[in-house]
């Protein structure tokens, strides 16, 4: 499935740019509703159809996808949205192509249909769903009758995920070339159901019409970077991750991204821990190292005398002058730093003071809600999450990781990406600190900062993919090496093949 996320608009260039170097609209439309109609097929079995048809080219796409599973002996009927002679163009066309009755959509068109195909707006629709569209999306919204959105679901905007009023759920979509951010984020990407996103012929220099607005993510845009130990490596070429500790009733989510930094792959992992904690984080740990550190002291020279290579600042720290000071003197140092919880809430007062220190090489890893101290109004101001962490990332000068369902990952001068590969279940106290310490142990091991971002977010979705349900946080480190081996095999074994076919 391709990676590019392209808005609305963008999707409807590369239309035109197709037609432009000689492909008709009719024949992306006929691909469009043969693609609907194939993944249909490859998922049901033949059953009473209905395809609610819209007046633009949604609803010709829908009549293209009629016509073709009549063919294959489906019972179909088409329901239009208004009068058959509003349908211009290539709409039009499909119409004409089209054998069988047309009937007047209402609130009794559903009859006894085992199948809804919803080619009524797409993602061209910027208002409420009203009318007997919206009536009938009410009716579907508590049926148990599978539906299929061309496009998306009707009622919901491309390029806008957060829907107003009454829409259409689906079970599949079927998207054509790109994804748009309403596939990618929620709760449209819900709504959305499973996403197929079929080719209908764009030509390939399309990219010179559009400029694609993030892509997801995926081991193609990082596995070539990732740390390979080979045979003569030693942990001090592995890297040396710090992680601080909170106090004695606080330490577990430093444990936790210790640990899991030491499963990524750092060389060796300290953590820093007040005088106060030291014998409750000695009680638990084994392979990470202890060390003392006074909090009222330079935190940036305890960074420069165990040469740190990264460090991650923040998990169960305190929202406390403490934690503020620590993370402005490890800023003075060379480190990249992993700036997450109550290291990123610190500066809600002042957001600008650590704007001002934060580098290139620094990651902030917020949830919605410290977003929102970090940056206030800037979602609401922005028309999608993307276009909120992109503006982030350019107020804070570093990459900025925005944790969620839909985590968006951005930094200054990249196309952002967007990850979905995860577990709903990792939903659950801990998981961000593990997180935080996987990206500080890919961070230690000189893996670039934006690539750790977007490999951490993936390898700590793959593992939260692999427990499932009833997973809690403390499970999560010890499941990096069969995740980590698995994409090792996995792209080993693509190389091989790449080579085999560049030698044939």
């Amino acid at each position: 499935m391709p990676l590019d996320v392209l808005k609305t608009a963008d999707c409807g260039a590369c239309d035109r740019y197709a037609e432009a170097a000689g492909v008709p609209g009719i024949a992306l439309m006929q691909a469009a509703g043969a693609a609907v109609a194939q993944a249909i097929r490859k998922r049901w079995a033949r059953r009473p159809t209905v395809i609610l048809c819209g007046p633009g080219n949604n609803g010709g796409d829908g009549l293209v996808c009629g016509r073709i599973l009549r063919q294959a002996g489906w019972p179909v009927r088409i329901a239009l949205l208004g009068e058959p002679g509003r349908l211009k163009g290539d709409a039009a066309a499909a119409l004409a192509d089209w054998d069988g009755p047309i009937e007047t959509m209402s609130a009794a068109t559903l009859g006894d249909a085992g199948l809804v195909v919803d080619a009524v707006f797409g993602a061209g629709l910027t208002r409420p769903l009203g009318g007997v569209a919206g009536e009938l999306a009410a009716v579907l919204a508590t049926s148990a009758v599978p539906v299929v959105a061309v496009d998306l679901p009707s009622g919901v905007a491309g390029d806008r995920p957060d829907p107003v009023g009454m829409m259409m759920r689906a079970d599949l979509t079927v998207t054509f070339h790109a994804r748009k951010p309403s596939h990618c984020l929620e709760p449209a990407a819900s709504l959305c159901g499973e996403l197929v996103v079929a080719d209908i012929g764009i030509p390939s220099g399309w990219r010179a019409a559009v400029t694609p607005l993030a892509r997801i993510n995926a081991p193609a845009l990082w596995q070539d970077v990732l740390p390979a130990p080979q045979a003569g490596t030693h942990k001090h070429q592995r890297g040396r991750l710090v992680v601080f500790s909170g106090s004695a009733s606080a330490t577990g989510a430093a444990r936790l991204a210790a640990i899991t930094g030491l499963r990524a792959g750092a060389g060796l992992v300290t953590l820093a821990s007040p005088a106060s904690a030291l014998l409750v984080n000695a009680s638990a740990l084994t392979a990470v190292m202890l060390k003392r550190w006074d909090a009222e002291a330079d935190t940036g020279g305890f960074l420069t005398t165990l040469r740190a290579s990264a460090a991650v600042i923040g998990p169960a720290a305190g929202v406390c002058e403490t934690t503020r000071r620590a993370v402005i003197e490890a800023l003075s140092q060379p480190a990249p730093l992993v700036l997450d919880a109550d290291a990123l809430t610190a500066f809600e007062s002042d957001p600008q003071a650590l704007f001002d220190r934060l580098r290139p090489i620094d990651v902030i890893t917020p949830h919605t809600g410290e977003f929102e101290r970090l940056f206030p109004g800037l979602m609401a101001a922005s028309v999608n999450r993307i276009e909120a962490t992109v503006a982030a990332a350019r107020m804070a000068g570093c990459v900025v990781l925005l944790k969620g369902a839909d985590t968006v990952i951005a930094t200054p001068g990249q196309r952002p990406v967007i990850n979905r590969h995860a577990s709903p279940a990792l939903a659950t106290a801990g998981s961000g600190d593990v997180l935080a310490g996987l990206l500080g142990g890919l961070l230690a091991q000189s893996v670039p900062v934006f690539d750790a971002a977007c490999a951490a977010a993936w390898l700590h979705g793959d593992a939260g993919l692999r427990l499932g349900t009833g997973l809690i946080a403390e499970d999560l480190p010890g499941l990096l090496p069969q995740v980590l081996q698995a994409l090792a095999a996995r792209t080993a074994q693509a190389r091989a093949f790449q080579r085999l076919s560049l030698r044939d």
